[in-house]
């Protein structure tokens, strides 16, 4: 039996489409993963006429997918198109996760035009972080942050539409796509030493979570050494909505041993959903808490928000000090009002935690842009936050003022010296 036969015998690949408008490219799919060898079933997520190719045994048809939604094919039919379109996501979810509990599911893929996508990528993501799946879809060229999430989902632009089969367009793209998503069953198939795939991948050393910005960028750099040269791997997030999100999601699968949440800026997101870098699902600050991993927790980034270029800022922000982050990205002054906002829900999620929790309160500055002298440099606002966090932080929530701002070494080398005495708290199983 060569490699490729033992990563793929016996291995499922989903399609999830809405087989009335794109059952000949699914089959064209089904074709392509046999050939692969793998055993491909399809997901079957139209409700508007019959499918266009044949439901074989094994597949999820549209009845199906209704009732592991817990409804029925009758009653989404006749229900509120987004209303039908969120049972059929749902229960397409439904039935990937039990075929992904049974250990057979190795990779999704999905096709779709802006409907499908939606229905598609809600499917995908209810899989497991690190389970392969990819999306074709006619609007991967535009914002997909709200088909993707927090999710690794590879999205494929069709450049053609999906109507009426394969074309000489299409074809290629869809051919490409299932070897993407084939070499990408492999790939995780050879990182795991095994043909299950989907589960968390455990690394040899503690895995520690850190969140970084472009302004927090030089502490962060000293932290991942420092952790690093103590015998942790860290796992640095982008703090731009999804990256922090991904953590929450990635911790919650019980990967890391400890979180440094360096660069908090998400929350202010939470605050004021038209900054960019809102949380792409869920709250932050929550599953470290409830896993009890230890976690040190700074301030970086709530200083400003971040919106996308001029035009795209809300006129309440417009008189507002404001720097230019990149062409695409403009930062904007937090007022005191929000920042006390902000202290005060930071202060909600830590008190709750389970496991050991220290804040770390740069008295110079929460980012590059924020030391003194800098744009985003605002003592009333800091101040504000300052306050709002002691008074609601509880006693079990260890608080430390450094003199120095978030970049300086001595307020890096502070974060890990308190982060390896939280951890040991954590193992000797004291709070």
């Amino acid at each position: 039996m060569t490699y490729r036969d033992s990563i793929t015998e016996q291995r499922i690949v989903a399609i999830v489409a809405t087989l009335d408008t794109k059952g000949l490219e699914a089959e064209f799919l089904r074709g392509r993963f046999h050939d692969q060898g793998y055993a491909a079933r399809l997901v079957d997520v139209g409700v508007a006429g019959a499918p266009q190719c044949t439901i074989r045994d094994g597949d999820a048809a549209a009845a199906d997918v209704t009732e592991a939604a817990g409804t029925s094919l009758a009653a989404v039919r006749t229900a509120r198109r987004d209303h039908a379109m969120a049972a059929m996501g749902r229960g397409a979810g439904e039935v990937l996760r039990r075929w992904a509990a049974g250990g057979r599911l190795v990779g999704a893929i999905g096709l779709g035009g802006n409907q499908g996508t939606a229905i598609a990528c809600s499917a995908l993501r209810s899989l497991p972080l690190g389970l392969p799946k990819v999306m074709v879809s006619t609007v991967a060229s535009g914002n997909i942050r709200p088909y993707i999430g927090a999710s690794d989902i590879a999205m494929v632009f069709s450049l053609g539409d999906l109507l009426g089969g394969p074309n000489r367009i299409t074809r290629r793209v869809l051919a490409q796509a299932a070897g993407m998503l084939h070499g990408m069953i492999l790939a995780s198939a050879a990182m795991a030493g095994t043909v299950a795939v989907g589960a968390a991948l455990l690394p040899e050393r503690p895995a520690v979570a850190l969140t970084a910005l472009g302004n927090t960028h030089a502490a962060a750099a000293r932290i991942m050494a420092s952790l690093d040269a103590r015998g942790f791997e860290v796992v640095p997030f982008h703090a731009s909505g999804a990256g922090g999100a991904a953590m929450e999601r990635l911790i919650e699968g019980g990967i890391f041993a400890g979180v440094v949440d360096l660069t908090t800026h998400e929350l202010l997101g939470e605050i004021c959903t038209d900054d960019i870098y809102a949380p792409a699902e869920g709250e932050r600050l929550v599953a470290a808490g409830r896993r009890g991993v230890p976690q040190v927790v700074a301030p970086g980034g709530l200083d400003y928000f971040i919106f996308g270029p001029p035009e795209s800022v809300p006129p309440r922000f417009r008189d507002r000090p404001t720097h230019h982050h990149n062409p695409y990205n403009l930062n904007v002054l937090a007022n005191a009002d929000e920042r006390a906002q902000a202290g005060r829900l930071l202060a909600e999620r830590l008190n709750v935690a389970r496991g050991p929790v220290a804040v770390l309160y740069p008295l110079r500055g929460w980012s590059h842009i924020g030391r003194p002298g800098g744009v985003m440099w605002d003592p009333t606002g800091a101040e504000a936050f300052r306050r709002s966090l002691q008074a609601a932080l509880t006693d079990r929530v260890r608080y430390h003022e450094v003199d120095a701002n978030i970049n300086d070494a001595v307020f890096a080398d502070e974060v890990v010296r308190v982060f390896l005495d939280l951890a040991a708290v954590k193992t000797s199983g004291t709070t």
